[in-house]
């Protein structure tokens, strides 16, 4: 039987061996702290490389009128626009408006949904971002009741 502190040394082990060969997986590369850290929709949407979003009835936002819990709103994006890079969700007044990003490649449905946290009422904004750069967006806003961001 092995004790815990052989377990914990062979974890160390493999873990060291994970790191020099480059096998950790390679989403903590891809954090893109600008964006996180944006506090509007127009700098999330800069800070991946897309232009002042335009208003367009080809992106399509799926979100309630009213969210009861603040804590699991359910939200969706998709668009029928050709040539999309990124699709993003983002809550105008969140502590951080990014909520989702999802990489859209020509094997892949622009076509998401996901939940989110709401802290309260606000804006909600799809945005699909173009292989050009070029950057669109639907709106909607959801009323919430109950908080979900220490609310």
């Amino acid at each position: 039987m092995q004790t815990r502190r052989e377990i914990l040394k062979r974890s160390a082990t493999v873990a060291g061996l994970l790191a020099t060969t480059g096998l950790f997986p390679q989403y903590a590369f891809a954090f893109n702290k600008a964006a996180f850290d944006a506090k509007s929709v127009a700098d999330a949407v800069k800070a991946f490389g897309g232009s002042a979003p335009v208003e367009s009835k080809d992106v399509t936002l799926t979100a309630p009128d009213i969210a009861e819990n603040g804590a699991v709103v359910p939200l969706g994006v998709a668009t029928t626009l050709a040539g999309v890079k990124q699709m993003l969700l983002l809550v105008e007044k969140n502590p951080s408006a990014l909520v989702a990003k999802f990489d859209v490649t020509p094997a892949v449905d622009p076509n998401f949904a996901t939940r989110a946290k709401m802290g309260q009422s606000s804006d909600v904004y799809a945005v699909a971002i173009l292989n050009d750069g070029k950057a669109f967006f639907a709106k909607k806003e959801v009323k919430v009741t109950l908080g979900g961001c220490g609310g």
